[in-house]
C-alpha cells in the first residue's frame, strides 16, 4: 500500500515540496555533517505533474495502456494516508544511518519521501540526534541494504520472520528495497535492451520517475526511442528540463534527446534552456555541437528545413577554427539542396584545407553540375577508389567530358588514364562515350573497338549497337553491319535502316505498294511508271515521345555519388527497401537501362506509401516507354493514380508510340485514331502532324494530306514540303484522287 500512497502524495506535492525541498533551510543550517554539501539536483520522489511527463499524466492515459494500473489504484489510497486525528508515527531509523553514513544523497531522497507521505512532519535539525536503533539485527539490515545487497536484506527478513513470528520489518525498508530492485532490474533490461521491459518496470514503480533517479529516466527515454515512440521519449527527457535542476543532468538530457529523437523534437526541448549566472545559455557549451548535429541531419534529409542559426554557426566556426570537416557539412547541405554555388564554396575550401575523398568527391560533384567535367575529372581522379561512391562519381565526369559537343581536345595523358580507368572498372557508359569521341576524331577502327567493349559489358546498350554499326559501316564492313542488325533486328530501328539510302527506302516502299495500283489502276501496254515517284511512307521524322524523369525526382539521385552504391553494378533489386529501389530505378533511366529499371520500379510499387507507388507507376510507365513496350507502358501507368499532369504526359507518350506503330505496321485508320485521341489531350508536335499527313496519303485521301502538308510546310518543316511534292507525284498516277 506505501506505493501507491507514494503516487498519489507525489501528484499534490511535486510542484511545492519538491521544489522546497531544495532549499531545505534546516538541512543546510542545522546538520553539521552534511552543512555545504551539494544539492545535487535532488528535488525528492514526487511524482510528474499532470502538465509534464509521467505514468499518471493525462496523455499517458490515453496513450500507454502499460501505465493506466497505476493511475487507477491511486484515489483510493490517497484518502486512506490522509493525517488523521492522531498523528501518524514516523519510522526515522532510516535517516540516523545515512546521516551516519555521510550518505548525502540518500538522506535528502528519504526526507523528501518522508515528506511526501506525511505532509505535516517535520525533519529533525539534525539526523544524527534521532534515537539509535537498538534492533542489532535491523540495523544489519539497512547496512546490507545501503551496499546494494537486495537478495541478502531479502534473506535477512526472511530468517528472522522464520524465528520470530509476531516480528514486522518496517514498512519503510520493505518500500525502499522494492523501489531498490525495481530499479535493479530496470537497468539490467536497459543493458541487455529488453526496451519494453524498462518500460513495464517503470510503469510499475512510478516513484522512480523523478529528478532523484535522472538516470532511470533516461533508459525509459531511451526505451521509448527504440520502440518507436519517440513522443514519450520526448516527455521523459521534458519532465528532466522542466522540473530538474542539476546543471550537468540537464545538459546531458539534451545531448541524449538530439541524438535519438526527430530534429523537429529536439528544437521543443532545446526552447526550455534556461539562463545560467552571468547571462550564459545553459546549453552553450554544447552550441557547436548541436549546429554541426542538425547540418549532418539536413545533409542526410534534404527535405528538412534546420534553423539557419545552426547554418550560421557553422559558417562562423568555418571561419575561426578552419576545419575542413565543417566545411565538408556546409557542401554537402547546399548539394542536398542543389544550391551549387554555395556548396562549391565549401567544398573548395574544405578541399583546399584537406584534400580528402569527401571533399573531392563533393566538388567534383559541383563541377559536373556546371559542366566543367575535365576539372572533376582531374579533382577526383587521385580518389577514384577511395570508394564504389567515388568511383561512380568519377565515372560520371568521364563519360560527361567525352560526351561535350563540340568535343574537346584532350592530352594523351587524360585520354590515357580514363581509358585505363574504364577498362578497369567496366563502365560501358564512358566506354560508349569513348566510342562517340574516337568517332568525332575520325577514328572509325578505334571506334569501333570502343563500342564492342561497351557491348560486352552491357548487352543491351542500343546507342553502343548503332555507333557500332555506323562505325563498321564508315569501315566498309558489311558483314559486320549485317550481323549488328540482324542481332538487333526488332530492338531498334534506327539500326535496322542503317545503310539505306532514300532512294532505296523509296523503292522498297513502293514495291510494297505496287500490288494495290495494279489492282486499281492496271497499266496499259507499254505504258511505264517509275514505283519510285509513289513515296507513301513517312520520312522518319516523327520520333517517340521522349517523357523525361521530372526534375524534383530526378534530384533524389544527384546525390547517389555520397550517399548510395550508385546503379552500376547489376543486382537484384527484390532484396532492396522500396525507398532503395525507387532512387536505383531512377539512376537506371539516367544510364539509359530501362528494363532493369522497370524492375526496380515493379519493386517500389509495393512501397506504402502513395506517393512512393505513384512515382514508381509513373517511372515504370516511362521505362517501358524508353524500350518500345508500349503496352506495358499502358499497364504500369495503371498501377497507381496520377497527377493530371503526369496522366496527360504519359497518355501523350502512349499515344504517340500507338499511332507511330500502327503507321509502320501499315495500319493508318487506326494511326489516324490514336493521334485524333492524342488532339483531345495536348497539341501536336510537327512531326506527328507530318506523320498525320502521311497516313492521309498513304490511304489516298490527298485533299486531307496537302491541307496538313501545307500547314505544317508554313513553319518551314522540310518533312512537310518533301511531304507536298510526295502528294503532287502520287496525284500523277491518281489523278481523280
Amino acid at each position: 500500500m506505501k506505493s501507491s500512497t507514494v503516487v498519489i502524495a507525489g501528484i499534490m506535492f511535486t510542484a511545492a515540496g519538491i521544489a522546497g525541498f531544495a532549499d531545505d533551510g534546516l538541512l543546510r543550517k542545522n546538520w553539521s555533517g552534511v552543512a555545504g554539501a551539494p544539492i545535487n539536483g535532488e528535488q525528492g520522489s514526487g511524482l510528474p505533474d499532470e502538465a509534464s511527463f509521467g505514468v499518471v499524466d493525462k496523455a499517458s492515459r490515453r496513450a500507454a495502456p502499460e501505465f493506466r494500473q497505476v493511475a487507477q489504484n491511486t484515489q483510493p489510497v490517497a484518502e486512506a494516508t490522509r493525517p488523521q486525528a492522531t498523528a501518524p508515527v514516523v519510522d526515522e531509523s532510516a535517516l540516523r544511518y545515512f546521516a551516519s553514513k555521510g550518505d548525502t544523497a540518500r538522506l535528502q531522497a528519504e526526507i523528501s519521501r518522508l515528506r511526501a507521505l506525511y505532509p505535516d512532519w517535520t525533519p529533525p535539525e539534525d539526523p544524527l540526534a534521532v534515537p539509535r536503533n537498538k534492533d542489532i539485527q535491523l540495523e544489519t539490515m539497512w547496512q546490507l541494504y545501503s551496499e546494494g545487497r537486495y537478495a541478502e536484506v531479502r534473506k535477512a527478513i526472511a530468517e528472522r520472520q522464520a524465528g520470530e513470528a509476531a516480528w514486522k520489518p518496517p514498512a519503510d525498508l520493505l518500500e525502499r528495497l522494492n523501489v531498490a530492485e525495481a530499479r535493479a532490474r530496470l537497468v539490467n533490461a536497459s543493458d541487455l535492451k529488453q526496451y519494453e521491459t524498462v518500460i513495464e518496470v517503470a510503469a510499475s514503480t512510478p516513484s522512480l520517475l523523478t529528478c532523484s533517479e535522472v538516470d532511470v529516466l533516461w533508459r525509459v527515454a531511451d526505451a521509448f526511442a527504440q520502440t518507436k515512440r519517440p513522443d514519450r521519449a520526448r516527455d521523459a527527457y521534458l519532465y528532466v528540463l522542466k522540473n530538474c535542476d542539476s546543471a550537468p543532468e540537464r545538459l546531458a538530457t539534451v545531448q541524449k534527446a538530439v541524438s535519438g529523437l526527430p530534429y523537429d523534437i529536439a528544437q521543443e526541448l532545446l526552447s526550455f534552456e534556461r539562463t545560467a549566472p552571468g547571462g550564459v545559455a545553459e546549453f552553450e557549451s554544447i552550441g557547436d555541437d548541436l549546429a554541426r548535429r542538425f547540418v549532418a541531419e539536413g545533409d542526410a534529409d534534404g527535405k528538412l528545413a534546420v534553423d539557419p542559426k545552426y547554418i550560421l554557426r557553422l559558417e562562423r566556426l568555418v571561419e575561426t577554427d578552419g576545419l575542413a570537416s565543417d566545411a565538408l557539412l556546409l557542401g554537402w547541405y547546399q548539394l542536398r539542396r542543389d544550391n551549387m554555388s554555395a556548396a562549391e564554396q565549401w567544398f573548395r575550401r574544405a578541399h583546399d584545407k584537406e584534400n580528402s575523398a569527401s571533399a573531392s568527391q563533393g566538388l567534383a560533384l559541383t563541377l559536373i553540375a556546371r559542366k566543367a567535367h575535365e576539372d572533376a575529372e582531374k579533382v577526383l581522379y587521385p580518389w577514384r577508389d577511395a570508394s564504389e561512391d567515388a568511383k561512380a562519381t568519377y565515372f560520371a565526369a568521364t563519360a560527361n567530358l567525352l560526351a561535350i559537343e563540340p568535343p574537346v581536345t584532350l592530352s594523351e595523358e587524360v585520354l590515357s588514364r580514363i581509358a585505363q580507368e574504364t577498362t578497369k572498372g567496366r563502365d560501358p557508359a564512358t566506354a560508349q562515350q569513348f566510342g562517340w569521341y574516337a568517332r568525332a576524331m575520325e577514328q572509325p577502327a578505334t571506334a569501333a573497338q570502343w563500342f564492342t567493349t561497351a557491348l560486352r559489358w552491357k548487352p543491351d546498350d542500343e546507342p553502343s549497337a548503332y555507333g557500332l554499326a555506323l562505325s563498321r559501316n564508315q569501315l566498309g564492313d558489311t558483314a559486320g553491319v549485317a550481323e549488328i542488325q540482324r542481332l538487333w533486328a526488332g530492338r531498334s530501328e534506327r539500326v535496322a535502316r542503317l545503310g539505306e539510302t532514300e532512294e532505296e527506302r523509296r523503292d522498297a516502299v513502293a514495291r510494297q505498294q505496287q500490288p494495290l495500283a495494279r489492282e486499281q489502276a492496271p497499266i496499259s501496254a507499254g505504258q511505264q511508271r517509275s514505283p519510285a515517284v509513289v513515296t507513301q511512307a513517312a520520312p522518319r521524322t516523327a520520333t517517340r515521345y521522349v517523357v523525361e524523369q521530372p526534375v524534383a525526382v530526378a534530384r533524389q539521385t544527384q546525390t547517389a555519388g555520397r550517399n548510395a552504391t550508385g546503379c552500376r553494378t547489376t543486382i537484384n533489386p527484390v532484396r532492396l527497401s522500396p525507398q532503395a529501389a525507387l532512387t536505383r530505378g531512377w539512376c537506371l533511366m539516367d544510364l539509359n537501362r530501362p528494363l532493369e529499371a522497370a524492375e526496380a520500379f515493379e519493386v517500389a510499387l509495393r512501397a506504402p506509401a502513395s506517393q512512393m507507388r505513384e512515382d514508381a507507376a509513373y517511372g515504370q510507365s516511362l521505362a517501358y516507354l524508353r524500350a518500345g513496350l508500349t503496352n506495358r507502358a499502358a499497364v504500369a501507368a495503371t498501377q497507381s493514380t496520377q497527377s493530371r499532369r503526369r496522366a496527360e504526359e504519359l497518355q501523350s507518350a502512349i499515344l504517340s508510340d500507338r499511332a507511330i506503330a500502327a503507321f509502320d505496321a501499315k495500319r493508318y485508320r487506326e494511326a489516324l485514331l490514336f493521334l485524333d485521341q492524342l488532339g483531345q489531350i495536348s497539341t501536336q508536335r510537327s512531326d506527328l502532324m507530318v506523320l498525320r499527313g502521311y497516313a492521309y496519303l498513304n490511304l489516298k485521301r490527298y485533299a486531307d494530306a496537302r491541307r496538313i502538308f501545307e500547314a505544317v510546310a508554313a513553319t518551314g518543316n522540310r518533312d512537310a514540303q518533301r511531304g507536298l511534292a510526295d502528294v503532287g507525284k502520287a496525284q500523277e498516277i491518281w489523278p481523280n484522287k
